[in-house]
């Protein structure tokens, strides 16, 4: 090859890739330095690749030319010379973004304003109907002078841009770099500016973390973790939590739920940065840590609890530090038993510090060794050895928990701040009692397992009648039991508010009780826009708290407000990977019935089950069905199942028998009304349909998208009650969403609720 292309001196190679290479000119004519790109050799030799690699050259040109800002890399011209096509740039000095953060994680002010700048050439392209489609951080380039955007061979111009669309793309292809394609682009959705926001929010994740935000070593890998998982929350000072929010709204799978443009999410950047700036800002810097459970030195059946609950008790007790994020004891459950292998228990739960340790019983004694160890390198921070009394065993829970702050240097003086509490009963007894009861409370479709669960609580309590989880748990029993019948409703209602009641007087702030109370307060108390106001106002005083944003999953989706209760699962999903929700429901209410079956983990799968049948998949809800009537459920469930059969089956003169029995059940759950009035209606039992409706509406269903578009009630969409109840819905999810905005809602979960 000439030194010489066209009226360019070529000086020396600057990169190449597959189908191009970058050379350092200069321009005879006018004297200045010059970038020239052109057809690499290998690429030219192919004709194939030879012609795609022309056709995307010159729509890097055309893309690039059509815009004129500081943050996209200028085009000077483009030329043929004996038939090698090239295009003479502007020669950039500095870095790569990829090069950059190939040295470690980027400080958070210098990652915000760089994000800003690729925002900025964003909403430049955007302006003009062109789409990057490979935004990523080799694409992106530090100068002095600030950002510039590069390479824009796989740019998308739209049908309403002045450019012209093309035809490069082949359909079912993928276009860009894997770990920056949003989830629509590997299902061969749209491409939309959405797209480039999304790859906008991976990029601040990595300069903040130094990882990419979806791991995987294969395609398969990475496309599954993109289109399904969430990067961990991003900890730290205030400007890091803020910007944590930003990422993942950038990151929503759905592309309406991202920023609706690159302005919109530049403003939340820029309020970000100013967190840095206000000398009002409190800074809280963020640790997170996970406690595994204890492992047995050898087998003991007097001491086998401990191995859990010992460590419970600890994560308890640091769950109220606000400088810290506790992954949650089903979290460390699943390194129960095993010797600690460092590096893949930091990778798998993502934390900075790890707490593990062993039991050991002599006689009466318990001996505890602990050791406190930092990530990534598994580094100890402490050991302890003691022996204490097997009933004494809680009270090493407090040192353990204070040597934790303390090493730690976190502070529990700080305005807002909470000592810590001791939270676990005053005997290792009450312990075993309230865990044994824990572990049976969950299984709704057994009363007998409850009714042995509600005895375990009140022998707790025995023992200790100011413990007040075990009162939140007890209320929480006693709820379920009221809910399907299995007892005295009137009865289990009250005791369900008493034993509320007394959580509360002891430890009013007790994020559990604040979880648990939301379905009493929602489903008995018939107040779901006073619960998710509650919520909110417990979610920002404890933002770390996992188990309250599951709480407003619920609640903003009885409210109707489903992209928050949408963000409240994400949010909590970042705070602790295996938390439960009921996002499943959120689906369903959505339409979204393929996501309504992948997180349906409940006992008795009425999610599936209904989602399944509007799929039109009757096999496998009938085969859920099947397996559900084998089991000895009780008198609601029962009852539900039967007519769900019977309606899948083809009968629904017997679904309509079966639900008849539904009428005069105790069961006040607004959902479930609602998920009873759907069968009702898709049976042809109109009244009964429209009954269960008004149930649920006048208990505060304010689901509106739900009820304007489930298929089921096509058959009422013209009968007047019909469009009474869904006027009411309407008007009642007009005033949840105002109390949600009114309440901070938005900024705290990082979403503008489509009203």
């Amino acid at each position: 090859m000439s030194t010489m292309i066209g009226p360019y001196q070529i000086e020396r190679e600057l990169g190449a890739g597959a189908m191009g290479v970058v050379y350092a000119a200069r321009d005879e004519r006018l004297g200045r330095a010059i970038a020239l790109k052109m057809i690499s050799a290998a690429a030219a030799g192919d004709p194939s690749a030879g012609a795609e690699a022309r056709a995307r050259l010159w729509r890097e040109a055309r893309a690039a030319a059509a815009v004129n800002h500081p943050n996209i890399c200028q085009v000077y011209e483009i030329g043929e010379v004996e038939g090698a096509l090239y295009i003479a740039m502007e020669l950039l000095a500095g870095e790569s973004l990829a090069a950059r953060i190939a040295r470690g994680a980027v400080p958070i002010g210098e990652s915000l304003t760089t994000l800003l700048g690729i925002l900025a050439a964003l909403e430049a392209l955007h302006r003009r109907a062109i789409v990057h489609r490979d935004l990523k951080p080799s694409n992106v380039f530090l100068t002095e002078h600030g950002v510039k955007l590069l390479d824009f061979g796989l740019a998308r111009p739209l049908a309403t841009s002045p450019i012209g669309r093309d035809d490069l793309t082949v359909v079912g292809a993928l276009v860009g770099t894997p770990r920056y394609m949003a989830p629509e682009l590997w299902r061969g959705g749209e491409v939309t500016p959405a797209a480039d926001l999304f790859a906008a929010g991976a990029i601040l994740f990595e300069m903040l973390s130094g990882k990419p935000a979806f791991g995987g070593k294969t395609l398969l890998e990475i496309g599954h973790a993109i289109q399904r998982e969430h990067p961990p929350a991003l900890a730290g000072e205030t400007a890091v939590v803020a910007a944590d929010r930003v990422i993942h709204r950038a990151l929503a799978k759905d592309p309406a739920d991202r920023y609706a443009t690159a302005a919109a999410m530049a403003d939340d950047v820029r309020a970000s940065l100013a967190l840095l700036e206000s000398p009002a800002a409190r800074v809280i810097p963020t640790t997170r840590l996970i406690v595994l459970p204890f492992r047995l030195l050898r087998p003991d059946p007097e001491i086998d609890f401990l191995a859990l609950s010992l460590a419970d008790a600890i994560t308890a007790s640091l769950a109220e530090v606000e400088t810290l994020v506790v992954r949650s004891s089903l979290a460390a459950a699943r390194f129960a038993g095993v010797h600690p292998d460092w590096k893949s228990i930091v990778a798998e739960a993502d934390v900075d510090v790890v707490l593990a340790g062993t039991l050991l019983r002599s006689g009466d004694r318990v001996r505890v060794n602990a050791q406190l160890v930092a990530a990534p390198a598994g580094t100890l921070m402490w050991s302890v050895d003691a022996q204490v009394p097997l009933g004494d065993i809680f009270e090493l829970q407090d040192n353990l928990a204070r040597r934790i702050v303390d090493s730690l240097a976190l502070s529990l003086a700080a305005p807002g701040e909470k000592p810590l509490r001791r939270d676990v009963p005053a005997s290792a007894r009450g312990y075993e009692l309230y865990l044994k009861a824990n572990h049976l409370g969950w299984d709704v479709s057994n009363s007998s397992v409850l009714v042995a669960a509600r005895d375990l609580y009140h022998q707790c309590l025995a023992e200790d009648p100011a413990y007040a989880p075990a009162w939140a748990r007890l209320g929480r029993i006693y709820r379920v039991q009221a809910k399907f019948g299995h007892e005295d409703s009137a009865e289990c209602v009250r005791r369900a508010e008493d034993a509320f009641k007394k959580a509360f007087a002891l430890n009013p702030d007790l994020p559990l009780a604040h979880s648990l109370y939301t379905y009493f307060e929602i489903e008995e108390l018939a107040r779901p826009r006073e619960a998710m106001v509650r919520l909110l106002d417990q979610a920002r005083a404890r933002r770390n708290d996992p188990e309250l944003y599951a709480a407003l999953v619920f609640a903003c989706r009885v409210c109707g407000l489903l992209d928050a209760s949408f963000a409240a699962d994400r949010n909590a999903r970042r705070l602790d990977p295996h938390v439960r929700t009921s996002v499943h429901y959120t689906y369903l209410m959505h339409g979204d019935y393929e996501q309504a079956i992948a997180r349906d983990g409940d006992a008795v799968r009425d999610v599936s089950i209904t989602a399944l049948a509007l799929l039109g998949r009757r096999d496998e809800a009938l085969a859920i069905c099947r397996e559900l009537t084998s089991r000895d459920l009780d008198g609601y469930e029962r009852w539900v199942v039967a007519g769900m059969t019977a309606l899948l089956e083809g009968r629904p003169a017997e679904c309509r028998q079966a639900y008849e029995h539904l009428v005069d059940t105790p069961f006040r759950d607004q959902e479930g009304r609602y998920l009873n009035a759907g069968v009702a209606a898709a049976a042809g039992a109109t009244d009964l349909a429209l009954g269960f409706l008004r149930h649920a509406v006048e208990r505060g269903f304010a689901a509106s998208h739900a009820l304007a578009h489930d298929p089921w009630f096509d058959s009422l969409r013209a009968h007047p009650e019909f469009l009474a109840l869904l006027r009411r819905v309407e008007a009642a999810h007009a005033e949840a969403a105002a109390a949600f905005v009114a309440a901070g809602g938005e900024r705290l979960l990082g979403v503008q609720e489509r009203r």
